[in-house]
Formats: C-alpha cells, structure tokens, sequence
C-alpha cells in the first residue's frame, strides 16, 4: 500500500496515472480543509487553497519527474512565494506544509504514505482539540484601576489582592485627565470566576468610585 503507483509500470507517468493521483490530492486537501476549520476561524479562500495545494504540488512534482534543472526552477520559484505572502498563525502555517507534503507524496505515487499523513494529522489535531481547556486560562484578567493623583499607589490594594486573587502583578501606570488621576494596570489571576463582582466593588471603595475595568487580555494570533 506503500509502494509508489508511478512505478508499477515504467517511469513513464500515464493520464491515468495523473488523474488518480490528482483526484486523490484533492480529496486529501478537502479533509484537511475540514481539519482546520474544527474549532478555529478561517476564511473561503484560506480553505480552497488547503484544497488545490496539494494538487499544483502534486503537478509540479510529476512534470519535475527527476529532472534536475526543472527542480532547481522550481525550488527557486518556491521560494519567492514566502515573500509575497502576508505572515500567518501557527496554525495555518502547519495546515500549508501538511498540504505541501501530501502533494509531495502523492506526486510521487506514494498515496498511501500520503493518506496516512493526513489521517495522522487529522487524528493529533483532533486529539488536541478534544483536550479540555485549563480554567485558568479564564481566570487571567487585565484590571485597570483609576485612582486620584494624591493617593499612594504602592500597596494600597495588596490586602484585597490577597483576599481575591492567586497572583497580582502592576504592569503599568500612566497619567490621565491631564495629570490629575493615575491609571494602574494590573494582570491578576483570581481564586474564583464568581468573587470578580466583590472584588471591584472593595476597590471602588478605596479609589474613591472612580473607574475600574476588568476583562480577558486580548491575546495575540501565534506566529511562526
């Protein structure tokens, strides 16, 4: 099952031989297609190119046929595509090189190598997916605080941290309406999901009712 289908006869590449390696590409494409967007966000276009990926790869591959100039051209054509090319997430990224190995192999004849590429994706992916989320990942907050200028702000809501949160940490504070209040930033991680209300409102005691906001940090699309 292995074996490559290209070599059963000759080096010669037959219609047939291009027609089932192609059909095959794309079906591999459409599953990893349907990989990627399982719990993740993508867009149409993003999608079709998962699915003709394999498929030109596939081609290039099979027109190569062990020609060496032609590799050299096409490594070198390759190459220049990273650079007209808007940077993606870690994600993606994997999702195309997964789609350029299945084309590899199935331009090679080894379709089976090739569909156990794409069922051993599918399979890690989904596994990963299927891995249940820490709770501390919704227990993380970005809390600013507003406070007036002639309030210390060193220690001052130690205590409440204390009370409220495993971890609390000022990571920065800046002046605002025109000098006259402070804004503190703080990354906290609290005990309890349901103590966030009491929380606020001992601060708000303490800083004289001015505003306060709490919220998830808006975490940045992973890159390679």
């Amino acid at each position: 099952m292995l074996n490559s289908i290209l070599f059963e006869t000759g080096t010669e590449i037959s219609l047939w031989h291009m027609a089932v390696c192609t059909a095959w590409s794309a079906g591999l494409g459409v599953c990893l297609a349907a990989v990627h967007s399982c719990r993740n966000t993508s867009s149409r276009s993003f999608q079709m190119t998962l699915i003709l990926l394999p498929v030109i790869v596939q081609m290039v591959i099979m027109l190569v046929n062990g020609n060496l100039g032609a590799g050299v051209a096409v490594m070198g054509a390759f190459s220049l595509v990273r650079f007209r090319s808007m940077p993606g997430s870690a994600r993606e990224i994997t999702s195309v090189f997964a789609a350029m190995a299945v084309g590899l192999a199935d331009g090679m004849g080894y379709l089976g190598a090739a569909a156990f590429l794409t069922a051993a994706t599918a399979g890690i992916t989904l596994l990963f997916l299927a891995v249940p989320i820490r709770e501390d990942k919704f227990l993380k907050k970005e809390l600013k605080i507003t406070i007036p200028e002639n309030l210390d702000y060193n220690g001052i809501f130690d205590d409440v941290f204390d009370q409220y949160t495993r971890s609390a940490e000022l990571m920065h504070v800046k002046t605002v309406n025109m000098g006259s209040l402070y804004q503190l930033e703080y990354d906290v991680l609290l005990k309890a999901q349901n103590q966030e209300k009491q929380m606020l409102d001992e601060i708000r005691c303490r800083n004289g009712n001015l505003t306060v906001s709490c919220g998830r940090r808006a975490e940045r699309g992973e890159a390679l």
